[in-house]
């Protein structure tokens, strides 16, 4: 099953700056061969629903390994059957809709 996910992970006890751990993340998502997109509050990706998730395990595994002792992370996702739709195709329909 495909599925769109908007992702936060937030490392708790790292200090104010957290980038380091975001593009620790974004390299899991790159390495993971999902499409993904950055944004000012976290990311979305969009993939196979068993990669997206192991994705997202292992950003928790390696954020930990970089040595934050804790995360909280915000996950809003969504999936569809009746026909297939990207983060693209999502953006262009409202953009359509402004025009």
């Amino acid at each position: 099953m495909q599925v769109i996910v908007d992702l936060c992970v937030v490392p708790l006890g790292v200090g104010v700056s957290v980038s380091a751990y975001v593009a620790e993340c974004q390299r899991v998502l790159d390495a993971a061969g999902l499409k993904n997109q950055l944004h000012a509050y976290g990311t979305n990706i969009e993939g196979e629903w068993d990669a997206v998730m192991a994705a997202i395990k292992r950003c928790h595994e390696r954020i930990h390994e970089m040595g934050a002792p804790r995360i909280t992370t915000t996950i809003k996702l969504g999936t569809r059957i009746d026909r297939a739709q990207t983060m693209a195709d999502k953006v262009r329909s409202v953009e359509n809709k402004l025009a």
